[in-house]
């Protein structure tokens, strides 16, 4: 296909595709589908070569959140039966690290529901970030606290967050759909915010919701110009309890799409498969990986994924490989200076031979038995999945 030949010539130019070309993506066919795979593919393995980051969740405080996001099981009004507990000790939430570490995570990302921290709140995760740290050598560590107040971006990064996550989730136009507790651009401040105290911004969308394909594209454009270095792709896990349990959009094919367009629309960026991969992509998951270049290991905030030694296989049976902590993740061009005198082995292309239109409804018969609620790991006496 000439578009195809077109995105993967951009992709290796760092180029950004027009939105048409993004839209014509997630239009094509199943019968398109390995080819937009194996095009979007090419671009990965470019930038990336064979690696997949692992990404382990730490959910430091879990549920009573006040914001009425409506994909989420622990907004404001959530009758969705959750575990719900308040901050974690430094101790236990590096115990719960820990075991992601052992699965092989190379980053801990530490979320706590709520509209935001306050400076106590940021006192105590800066405590968490140290212990990580200190027990946990050559880890990564990321934090996802909600919208940032003038000065706690600095604070977290002085007290060795390497990265910060905060979503856009869906497009302005559709934002107050979602939400209306905050809005759009206080989400791009915060990204903003962590961009300018010096961490790596993360910050993706949740594909789902009942967007429409110019939605999707929207977002992912935005995500572009805000330049983060990591993009978690999320698909909508619909909880019972909240106001999106009814919506089951997604097949394995749309999510496959999904994601090749947000890998030629951010080519050298760190795309990240996040929530919602067992529920939607299912026994697609593997071709997935030709896709992005990053997964979490093992459970979620609130929803359990695939045991963390099937994700292992997964990668291994795919052809893939872990990437190790002595691998710096980002192509030579993307590191601050001072890193760019490393070899530039995750820009050199590794495998360089190897190869809305109407959204097809998924079954009528919805899975709702793929969605299990969390009962293991951080806040409760059982071992976490890693």
């Amino acid at each position: 296909m000439d578009l195809l030949n077109t995105l993967v010539d951009k992709g290796l130019r760092r180029e950004v595709p027009t939105r048409d070309e993004a839209l014509a993506v997630l239009a094509t066919s199943d019968d398109e589908l390995l080819d937009v795979v194996a095009a979007a593919g090419k671009v990965r393995r470019t930038w990336f070569g064979r690696r997949v980051k692992l990404n382990y969740l730490v959910n430091l405080k879990s549920g009573l959140c006040p914001e009425d996001c409506s994909y989420c099981s622990q907004r404001l009004g959530s009758k969705a039966e959750i575990l719900k507990y308040t901050w974690l000790k430094p101790d236990d939430a590096s115990k719960a690290a820990a075991a992601g570490v052992a699965g092989g995570a190379k980053r801990v990302c530490l979320v706590a529901s709520g509209r935001g921290p306050t400076d106590k709140d940021v006192d105590r995760v800066s405590e968490t970030i140290a212990t990580i740290k200190e027990q946990n050598e050559g880890v990564e560590v990321c934090a996802c606290l909600g919208l940032l107040n003038d000065g706690q971006a600095e604070r977290l990064r002085a007290a060795g967050a390497d990265a910060y996550n905060h979503n856009l989730n869906t497009s302005e136009a559709t934002y107050g759909d979602i939400c209306t507790t905050h809005d759009f651009s206080d989400r791009v401040e915060t990204v903003q915010q962590a961009q300018a105290a010096g961490m790596s911004a993360c910050s993706g969308l949740i594909a789902g919701m009942g967007e429409t394909d110019a939605d999707l594209v929207d977002v992912v454009f935005a995500l572009r110009e805000l330049d983060p270095d990591s993009v978690p792709v999320n698909f909508l896990i619909p909880f019972e309890g909240t106001p999106l349990a009814k919506e089951w959009n997604l097949t394995p094919q749309r999510c496959l799409r999904i994601l090749a367009m947000v890998r030629f629309v951010c080519p050298d960026v760190e795309v990240r498969l996040a929530g919602g991969r067992e529920v939607h992509l299912r026994s697609m998951q593997p071709l997935a990986l030709h896709l992005v270049n990053s997964i979490f290991l093992g459970d979620y905030l609130t929803s359990e994924g695939q045991a963390g030694k099937d994700d292992l296989a997964m990668i291994a049976d795919a052809g893939f490989e872990v990437e190790g902590t002595d691998t710096t993740t980002l192509p030579a061009h993307r590191r601050d200076t001072a890193d760019a005198t490393e070899p530039a082995d995750a820009a050199a292309p590794t495998d360089a031979d190897a190869e809305s239109a109407t959204v097809p409804a998924p079954s009528e018969e919805t899975r709702r038995d793929l969605v299990a609620v969390r009962r293991r790991g951080a806040g409760t006496d059982l071992p976490p999945n890693a």
